[in-house]
């Protein structure tokens, strides 16, 4: 008879620190916040010591889930494949050693873990939903898995054909079917999820959006000493993906491998041309404007802001908190997505958007339709443009310096709408999902005993 009174999640988890950047806060949140909600995680995860552009090293993380029991995998991990040995992989489907490895090592790590009363798989990448499938079917525990990005149903995901996509998607259908409950964090991707896997319909699934965590706003807001209109981004620019795609864009159509989609949107192109006009119709404003970006800099990110006729400055990566603090600095945050043709809604929302909101700060959000635009118009203070519109954000650029110039401030975000997207009542939200996964499913020993 188990007699524990506290319930333990297998908490499967690639990105966690002291791995940072945006992948890693919703993990890193639940996992601080479970315990007082009735969960005690137990975390498997990468090796320390691996470090991408979308994984940097943060440290300063750490101290967050330093009570957090966490178990690793071995390493080294293996590679990313390049050039052609790349391409054929991606063209022939090939299974990287990087799938095997993770999949088995979180087996693995698994029996350091026991017990476990449940198994939770946050993806991507999507080989942790595999694993926990395997170690769910093992040992006869209920799993949940949580969609960061919708999978196969991302648009910002391009497959080189439609037959690969077509794979790729009864691969997801696949696996989402032998799970207990499913989470996704947006109502679109809920939306389109279950209009592509009707048999979904007969399980949960739920909408946990990303979130801001208070205590990351608790501090007061840092101080200035210029009198700069200070613009603002956080985050990765997708100019070169954007680039390639935008040469490959016929060719992509003609072999249906993606959704039509302008991915150089989601970057400071637009911006940088939008400054560019303002420049052009206000000189007297343009020697007012610091523009700054913290995240990966690339040559073809530097390149875009060279001999513009504001002041550009790249941070590189930084450490979480001085995200935060740089966000809340600003006079203008900016907010740049991929554009969606033919009345498309983006079933994403970038991480940024909450901690954006959380700030107080003004938005200029260069968004399509979709749950990030609805929830920015909910809140109440964006400055809301096309994708791919320039003037449009030139004048609103405009109209942001003169307000700030008068000591006019835009509004801060309703106060109702922040408080839905805060890490503890998510994490609630979260724990409950788990519980009524746990009392729907059969104690181990009875799937023990149905077993043999």
């Amino acid at each position: 008879m188990n007699t524990r009174t506290v319930r333990r999640a297998l908490f499967i988890a690639y990105y966690f620190p002291p791995c940072g950047g945006a992948g890693v806060q919703r993990s890193a949140k639940f996992a601080r916040y479970l315990s007082a909600v009735g969960w005690t995680p137990a975390v498997v995860t990468r090796p320390v010591g691996s470090e991408s552009d979308f994984a940097p090293i943060d440290a300063s993380l750490c101290p967050e889930v330093a009570d957090v029991e966490v178990h690793r995998l071995e390493g080294p991990e293996p590679p990313p494949h390049t050039g052609w040995r790349g391409r054929a992989d991606r063209w022939l489907r090939l299974r990287h050693p990087f799938a095997s490895w993770w999949v088995e090592g979180v087996q693995r790590a698994a029996v350091r873990a026991q017990p476990f009363d449940l198994i939770y798989a946050s993806c991507s990448p999507f080989e942790s939903a595999v694993a926990a499938m395997r170690l769910a079917r093992r040992t006869g525990t209920p799993w949940v898995v949580d969609l960061r990005d919708p999978w196969a149903l991302n648009e910002m995901i391009i497959f080189p054909t439609r037959l690969h996509r077509w794979f790729e998607l009864r691969r997801m259908g696949r696996v989402l079917r032998a799970a207990d409950a499913v989470v996704v964090n947006t109502p679109e991707a809920r939306k389109l999820l279950l209009a592509r896997f009707p048999a979904l319909r007969s399980r949960p699934v739920s909408v946990i959006p990303n979130g801001w965590d208070a205590a990351d706003f608790a501090a007061p807001a840092p101080e200035r000493s210029d009198d700069r209109f200070r613009i603002v981004h956080a985050g990765y620019l997708h100019v070169a993906m954007g680039r390639s795609e935008r040469r490959r864009r016929l060719l992509r159509r003609v072999l249906g491998g993606s959704v039509p989609v302008d991915v150089l949107t989601r970057s400071h192109v637009f911006l940088m041309g939008a400054l560019d006009l303002l420049a052009g119709r206000r000189p007297d404003l343009a020697p007012l404007i610091d523009v700054r970006f913290a995240g990966p800099v690339t040559p073809e990110v530097r390149e875009v802001a060279e001999g513009r006729s504001v002041s550009v400055t790249f941070l590189g990566s930084v450490a979480h908190a001085d995200s935060v603090a740089l966000v809340r600095s600003a006079d203008l945050l900016f907010l740049p997505m991929q554009n969606l043709a033919n009345g498309r809604r983006a079933s994403i929302t970038p991480g940024k958007t909450y901690e954006y909101l959380a700030s107080g700060r003004p938005i200029l959000a260069a968004v399509p339709s979709g749950d990030t635009r609805d929830l920015l118009v909910r809140a109440g203070n964006a400055l809301i443009a096309d994708p791919a519109d320039s003037a449009g954000m030139s004048r609103l650029i405009e109209e942001a310096v003169e307000r700030a110039r008068a000591g006019r401030r835009v509004p801060p975000p309703d106060p109702a709408v922040l408080a839905r997207y805060e890490r503890r009542a998510l994490t609630a939200e979260l724990a409950d999902v788990f519980t009524a996964v746990a009392a729907r499913s059969p104690s181990r020993a009875e799937a023990d005993g149905r077993r043999r």
